[in-house]
C-alpha cells in the first residue's frame, strides 16, 4: 500500500494544502481565504471550522478520497519553544495552541486541523521544525537590559529545508555544515545554521531585524519609547505598526514587492529607496551573522517569496557573495517539507518527539 500525506499551512489570508504519496508529490493547493469572512472572525481559533470545511472541499473537489491518507502534517504553531524536530500532535500541545499564550496567528490552527482530520481516520498527526524552535546560543539571548531577553520566533520549517536541501546538493552534512539562511516575505529572517543548530537568527514575528514586507524590523528604541506614550496610539495599533501594517506596508502602502520594483521603474525615487533599503537590510543582517560564524561559512541561501525577484537577490548578493556563494531557493517550500518529516516519521527514519 502506498503512503500517502496530507500537509496542511495555514496563514493569514489563505490555507496551502499539499497530498503527496511515496514522496511524489500529487497535488497541492492555495485556498485563498474571503477577507471579508476573515474579518468576521474576532480571534484566529474562531477560524477552525471555516477553514476546515475549506479543506474538505477543496479535497473533495480534486475527487481525493480522504481514507486514502496514512498520516496528516501540519505547520507548527506558537506553542513554548521547542527543539527542532518532528512532534506527535498532543493534547498538551493543542491546549497551549487555543490559549494562544506566545502569540495568536493562524498557525496555531495547523496542528489542530491535522489532528482532526487524522482523528477522523485513526491515522498520526505530526507537525515538524515550528517556528518557535529555540537553538540559540546563550550568548545571543542577553540583551542590554536584564528585564528583556532575545527570543526567536521565525520560519524554522523553510530555513532547516532550504539549509538540507543544499547540503544535499553540495554533498555535504548539514550537521557539519556552516550556512547563513534569509527568508525573505511577510516576514524575513535571517539565521546562522551551524552544525545542525540555528545558533543565532532573529524574532521574524515580533519584527526583529530587517523589515520585510509587513513587518518594521528593529525600530529605534528611544522613539518607539516615546509614541509609545504619546497617548496617540493604543498598544494594540502599536503592535500593529511593528507587525501587520510595517515594513513595506508603511513604507509603500504594499506588501507586494513586485509593485514596488514597477513604482522604482517608472521613476518613482521613494519605491527605489525602499527596494533597496530592504535589500540593504538583508544583506548587513548577513553580515553580521557572518561575523557570528568567524568568517567560515559554507554558503549563504535566500529564500522565501520575494526571492522570486532576481533584482532583490542580485543587490543582496552584491552585498554579500564576497563572504560565500550564494544560492537562490525561491518560495516556501513548507509544504514539501511537511510532506517529507511525514514521511521520515512513519517510516521510522526520525526520532518522534513529544510536547508534553
Amino acid at each position: 500500500m502506498p503512503t500517502t500525506i496530507l500537509a496542511i499551512n495555514p496563514g493569514s489570508t489563505s490555507t496551502k494544502i499539499g497530498v503527496y504519496e511515496d514522496y511524489k508529490e500529487l497535488f497541492t493547493e492555495n485556498i485563498a481565504l474571503s477577507l471579508e469572512e476573515i474579518a468576521s472572525f474576532p480571534r484566529v481559533m474562531e477560524q477552525y471550522q471555516y477553514r476546515h470545511d475549506q479543506i474538505e472541499t477543496a479535497l473533495k473537489k480534486r475527487g481525493f478520497s480522504l481514507s486514502r491518507l496514512t498520516a496528516v502534517v501540519g505547520r507548527g504553531g506558537l506553542t513554548r519553544p521547542l527543539e527542532s524536530g518532528i512532534y506527535t500532535i498532543s493534547e498538551a500541545m493543542k491546549r497551549d495552541l487555543r490559549a494562544c499564550g506566545t502569540g495568536e496567528h493562524a498557525c496555531n490552527l495547523g496542528p489542530l486541523l491535522a489532528d482532526a482530520i487524522a482523528g477522523e481516520l485513526g491515522v498520526p498527526s505530526f507537525v515538524a521544525d515550528p517556528g518557535v524552535v529555540d537553538e540559540l546560543d546563550d550568548v545571543v539571548r542577553v540583551t542590554g537590559h536584564k528585564l528583556f531577553k532575545r527570543i526567536t520566533i521565525f520560519h524554522c520549517l523553510n530555513q532547516k529545508a532550504v539549509a538540507r536541501r543544499w547540503c544535499k546538493e553540495q554533498g555535504r552534512s548539514y550537521e557539519e555544515s556552516s550556512v547563513i539562511v534569509a527568508h525573505m516575505g511577510g516576514g524575513v529572517s535571517v539565521g546562522y545554521h551551524r552544525n545542525g543548530r540555528v545558533a543565532d537568527v532573529n524574532n521574524a514575528f515580533n519584527g526583529e531585524g530587517p523589515f520585510s514586507a509587513e513587518r518594521s524590523g528593529t525600530l529605534p528604541a528611544a522613539d518607539l519609547a516615546k509614541l509609545c506614550f504619546s497617548g496617540k496610539y493604543t498598544e494594540k495599533e502599536v503592535l500593529k505598526m511593528i507587525s501587520g501594517q510595517g515594513g513595506l506596508v508603511s513604507l509603500q502602502g504594499t506588501n507586494d514587492m513586485r509593485v514596488v520594483l514597477k513604482r522604482a521603474h517608472e521613476g518613482d525615487k521613494e519605491a527605489d529607496l525602499a527596494f533597496r533599503a530592504f535589500a540593504y537590510g538583508i544583506g548587513k543582517a548577513i553580515g553580521a551573522l557572518a561575523a557570528a560564524a568567524r568568517g567560515r561559512v559554507d554558503g549563504i541561501l535566500l529564500t522565501g517569496g520575494i526571492a522570486y525577484s532576481q533584482e532583490v537577490t542580485d543587490a543582496i548578493r552584491e552585498m554579500v557573495d564576497f563572504i560565500a556563494p550564494v544560492f537562490v531557493y525561491p518560495g516556501e517550500g513548507e509544504i514539501e517539507a511537511l510532506a517529507i518529516a511525514g514521511f521520515r516519521a512513519l517510516a521510522g527514519e526520525a526520532e518522534i518527539k513529544t510536547y508534553e
